[in-house]
């Protein structure tokens, strides 16, 4: 069936919960590191690029770019909060700017020396950080505009940037590759490109040099020394040079307005967008739902579940949505969406509770892989890759499930189905990490690990194999019982291994930290919520915007698997409402509020919160009496009934199993 039946998702936002006001205090810390960034090494520094007749870096991205598009950096947080021997200063953003730009209607990649920092110097990671970039240019084929302006390697800490696999001289094998595959490239050369600065212009299709500019493989100051020749470097490789004898470079231009100029010039030149053409008619159009208001919808307790269709909503274009494969592994949420008029797949965890499939009547914990959900989106990759389209992974994943019923299932070879699927897409994948990105879901649902072209972070990201306090235990394992208490009686020894396992959860949940993380290039950028549909719009625009092989959607493989999953008479939700409604007849007035799945039954939110609801509340049908707790992911218990809540029939923190009365209610 060549139809694709879109149908709306999404519900208004009601009054914003209490954590949209700490997740908008988190945008608010986050923009702010983004500004530091941004600023390089401040006003004097910049003032002092000014005098020698250039422009800061950025006054030359905005001159580059089209009016009013959006520059989008990736990698702004390389370096965060390092320190190096040698500098009383930090290298904001290691030195370089990398950003997905508009030039002439066009898509780019620009890779641009940040010369307010150490004059445009290599830090430790910043080869890494271009060849980072780079990498996304082959990847998306889309044209790479370098902005060079760089005095080489900070040579205090040369060790971490030289050599190695990716060291310096990765970023030239990068602009080959680049070469080689029909990759656009144009570069501007406006300041001091010494040594390694000297060569990544030099591939290039086109290249500019300012008057102002110089590409040497040695200073003057390092010829002097060596060879006793005194001379500056504009005599050494400046234009009269490099574009009058050399030929290394092809046009002399006089300041750096005319390079810029010309740079969009060259862009112009390019075959246009092929965007218009893979919309199939179709326009592009916002959500009904402001993506701003994803702030409101994830709980900052990572253990609260939340509605990822709601997310979903505030994504795609008009809040429409073609769920495929529905009535299978409801855990997982896979079908295809436009953004910005062109399709997309994606592939998303559901957080909510789940129906068992081979449990009449129970339900399972979301945000984990069970056999039929990792089935699920496999074949749903499979399938994106072979129609050509490019896939959105939106990961809140807890990791895959544990236990005698997910070994007996064979989870290992599901998973290693999936990661084989994913090791050899070759459509674009963009991965989101929302929340939680734990242990090996993180890398089954597309992770870094596995190429993807784009991988954000949010405010809210914790990526781990698992959470500080789980990772202590297992690392002090000997030294507990069976109930994971410290073992020992000694009162000295036991608040030894206490302190040491503070200290362990406590480095772990700083490393889970989504700066952390960035500043490693353990994710590419942490953005606002609301900037998520920004980042997708462009990385689904430049996955289009280059020819390549992708069926129309008449022809789509999807609809086979659409067709051949499809459960007569049946629906997800229908199941999931009625394993939900477990109310038996009241007995002496009284109605049991009963789990629906195994887990830990939790009257309050956290150890140091009050209770939900204490004996002789009333209550709603949908009123949460408390929540369960399944491998630290949490779902609230409903009462199912109005009336007042009579007493509790477990204590706070007790094991359940599906079926078990945790409350009572007085009906009515």
């Amino acid at each position: 069936m060549a139809f694709v039946p879109l149908r709306p998702i999404g519900t208004p936002l009601s009054a914003p919960p209490a954590f949209a006001a700490r997740n908008a205090a988190r945008e608010g810390t986050l923009a702010a590191a983004q500004a530091e960034v941004r600023d390089g090494w401040g006003s004097q520094a910049a003032a002092r690029v000014r005098e020698k007749g250039k422009l800061p870096t950025w006054d030359r991205i905005e001159r580059l770019v089209d009016p009013g598009t959006d520059v989008l950096p990736v990698g702004s947080y390389v370096n965060w909060g390092r320190d190096f021997r040698g500098s009383k200063r930090r290298a904001p953003g290691a030195g370089v700017v990398t950003a997905w730009c508009t030039v002439e209607g066009r898509r780019v990649i620009v890779i641009a020396n940040d010369n307010t920092v150490a004059s445009g110097s290599w830090w430790p990671l910043s080869p890494e950080k271009i060849e980072r970039a780079q990498q996304m240019a082959l990847d998306l084929k889309v044209p790479v505009i370098y902005l060079v302006d760089c005095s080489g390697l900070f040579l205090p800490e040369q060790a971490l940037s030289f050599p190695g696999r990716t060291g310096a001289g990765h970023i030239f094998k990068k602009n080959s590759l680049l070469a080689a595959n029909g990759v656009p490239q144009v570069a501007g050369v406006f300041g001091d490109c010494i040594a390694g600065g000297g060569y990544m212009p030099i591939i290039s299709d086109r290249v500019y040099m300012t008057e102002s500019a110089y590409m040497v493989i040695a200073g003057a100051a390092l010829i002097k020394g060596a060879k006793s020749q005194s001379l500056t470097s504009l005599d050494i490789g400046g234009p009269e040079v490099h574009v009058h004898q050399s030929a290394c470079a092809d046009v002399r231009v006089p300041d750096d307005e005319t390079a810029i100029a010309l740079i969009r010039r060259e862009i112009a030149r390019l075959p246009s967008s092929a965007a218009a053409f893979y919309r199939h008619g179709a326009e592009a159009a916002p959500p009904r739902f402001d993506p701003d208001e994803i702030a409101a919808l994830l709980p900052d307790d990572h253990r609260q579940v939340y509605d990822m269709r709601e997310v979903l909503a505030r994504l795609v274009d008009d809040s429409l949505f073609c769920e495929v494969m529905a009535d299978r592994g409801a855990e997982m949420i896979t079908g295809v969406g436009r953004v910005g008029g062109l399709w997309c797949g994606f592939i998303a965890n559901n957080l909510l509770p789940t129906p068992h499939p081979d449990h009449p009547g129970r339900v399972r914990a979301g945000g984990i892989l069970y056999r039929e959900g990792i089935a699920k989106i496999s074949a749903f990759s499979r399938a994106c890759n072979t129609d050509g389209l490019p896939i959105v992974w939106l990961q809140d994943i807890a990791g895959f499930d544990i236990g005698v019923e997910a070994e007996a299932h064979g989870l290992l070879g599901y998973g290693s189905s999936l990661i084989y699927t994913n090791s050899t897409n070759k459509v674009p994948m963009v991965t989101v990490l929302l929340r939680k990105a734990s242990g090996a879901g993180y890398y089954a649902m597309a992770g870094m690990p596995y190429d993807p072209v784009l991988q954000l972070s949010t405010p809210l990201t914790r990526l781990a194999v698992m959470e500080g306090r789980t990772l202590a235990i297992a690392a002090f394992n000997t030294k507990l019982d069976d109930n994971f208490e410290i073992a020992s009686t000694d009162p000295a020894e036991r608040a030894a291994i206490a302190a040491q396992m503070d200290e362990t959860a406590a480095r772990i949940e700083t490393d889970m930290d989504p700066m952390a993380a960035a500043a490693r290039m353990d994710t590419d950028e942490v953005v606002s919520f609301a900037a998520l549909r920004a980042y997708l719009l462009a990385a689904v625009e430049m996955a289009w915007q280059s020819p390549r092989p992708a069926r129309n959607p008449r022809i789509w493989s999807l609809h086979d698997l659409a067709m051949l999953t499809r459960v007569v008479g049946s629906a997800a939700a229908e199941e999931h409402a009625a394993a939900a409604a477990v109310v038996e007849a009241p007995i002496e007035g009284l109605v049991p509020v009963r789990v629906a799945t195994d887990g830990t039954f939790w009257r309050r939110p956290s150890p140091r919160d009050p209770l939900f609801l204490e004996a002789g509340a009333a209550v709603e049908t949908a009123t949460a009496v408390g929540l369960i707790e399944v491998m630290k992911t949490f779902a609230p218990v409903r009462a199912g009934v109005v009336g007042v809540l009579e007493r509790f029939a477990l204590a706070d923190g007790t094991p359940v199993s599906a079926g078990t009365v945790v409350a009572w209610v007085r009906a009515g």
